[in-house]
């Protein structure tokens, strides 16, 4: 089985490498009607895709799947939308490809400039959320990628319909379908012929659990992209408006508990007058408390935390709590515990405020607002194909220039080197 995977991926990376190539050369306007067509070709299909679904989820209930992983998987009529607009809001983006990054001229009248071009051929694995199929896509074709999908076991029909509406909406506007292909099989050596397909695959982006990150980049000998955990705070400092504080707390830990820019740990200065009512909102919310004793000392209803605790993306209706002495002892907790991913301040204290942004190592940093927002969507970036938190290339939610590199261009006039 593992030599019909790679031979399968590398069939795919040759297909892709030409649509590649196709691409890189359109302009905006082509790829932008491609991907209104494939929109188009969405809501076409939307009976199909939720029926496709539907399946899916029974069959996730069935097999044992959590409740907030039975929430990403799942797709109703306004999410399909949502979906079906974002791939649309991604042609109305500025192109990335062929911008000029910067330009000089030296001294010998040579002149130099950086122009941002596509990367190639994107692989990106992902698990639960059919969405990803429509939103990777997208990104991909306006960037001028090829994108090669790795859906999981869990939304294999979702993710089938999907592809099948989009990739027949390219087509209808005279895109090349290989531009974005789906892995037919959900075995997983296919994800391991993909992580060992150096020069079929030029990037790897996986976007799924733990174990999935951890597995692509131990085995991947293609550069990779991704974020391990979404381990996000909020502080609560002694400045803050004791209402807004409630509000974005209840707000960063409950709106969806399920994606990885929900706060999992809530740390609240010691000097800060109202934190009862704040605790209250979110068991009142549904929300368990797991705190340190000084926690457990202002509401009884809170567990004890363990230390594991303060390392854990519950990714669930669970929220680990402690009181620090502090913007700079928050801070140092968060330096200890934090997956640089999203961490956000609550304060009206300025100063405070631009220490905190300073300071803090994160992908993300946030002032008075819900880590929630962690989102290329809600950054204007349309879609996202993933969070980054590493230091290299791309940072926090990587869209359409996330999906480019640059090349140097030189103009002479007939110099030769001395």
């Amino acid at each position: 089985m593992e030599q019909d995977a790679e031979t399968l991926i590398a069939n795919m990376g040759a297909r892709a490498r030409h649509a590649a190539t196709r691409l890189a050369g359109l302009p905006t306007a082509d790829k932008a009607q491609g991907l209104r067509a494939a929109a188009a070709a969405i809501r076409a299909d939307a009976d199909a895709i939720l029926a496709a679904n539907a399946r899916d989820v029974e069959a996730g209930a069935a097999n044992g799947l959590s409740g907030a992983l039975l929430d990403r998987l799942r797709l109703d009529p306004a999410r399909l939308e949502s979906a079906a607009k974002g791939v649309e809001a991604v042609a109305t983006l500025p192109d990335p490809v062929g911008a000029v990054i910067d330009s000089s001229a030296r001294p010998n009248g040579l002149k130099l400039s950086r122009v941002r071009v596509p990367i190639g051929v994107i692989g990106i694995i992902y698990e639960s959320r059919p969405n990803v199929t429509a939103d990777a896509a997208a990104l991909c074709v306006m960037s001028g990628n090829a994108a090669i999908l790795r859906g999981g076991s869990e939304a294999a029909h979702s993710n089938r319909a999907i592809h099948a509406a989009f990739a027949r909406g390219l087509g209808d506007a005279g895109l090349p379908a290989d531009a974005v292909q789906l892995v037919p099989t959900t075995d997983r050596a296919a994800v391991g012929a993909m992580l060992k397909a150096d020069g079929a695959i030029d990037l790897i982006v996986p976007r799924g659990g733990k174990s999935l990150v951890a597995r692509v980049q131990e085995e991947a000998r293609v550069p990779v992209l991704a974020h391990l955990d979404g381990i996000c705070h909020s502080y609560i400092d002694r400045a803050a408006d004791p209402d807004m504080a409630r509000d974005l707390a209840v707000n960063a830990k409950m709106r969806r508990t399920g994606i990885c820019g929900a706060t999992e740990t809530l740390l609240i200065d010691r000097g800060f007058a109202g934190p009862a009512p704040v605790l209250a909102a979110l068991i009142e919310a549904g929300c368990e408390l797991r705190g340190d004793k000084d926690v457990r000392a202002i509401d009884p209803r809170i567990g004890a935390a363990s230390e594991a605790d303060w390392d854990t993306e519950y990714l669930d209706s669970i929220l680990s709590v402690a009181l620090v002495d502090g913007v700079e002892d928050a801070m140092a907790h968060i330096a200890r515990h934090s997956s640089h991913h999203t961490d956000a301040i609550i304060t009206e204290d300025a100063a405070t405020a631009e220490r905190f942004l300073n300071t803090v190592d994160s992908a993300i940093v946030m002032w008075n607002a819900s880590t929630q927002f962690a989102d290329g969507g809600e950054f204007g970036l349309g879609a996202e194909i993933g969070i980054a938190t590493g230091r290299l290339h791309a940072r926090g939610p990587v869209a359409l220039e996330g999906l480019t590199t640059y090349k140097w261009v030189v103009r002479g006039s007939g110099q030769a080197r001395p």
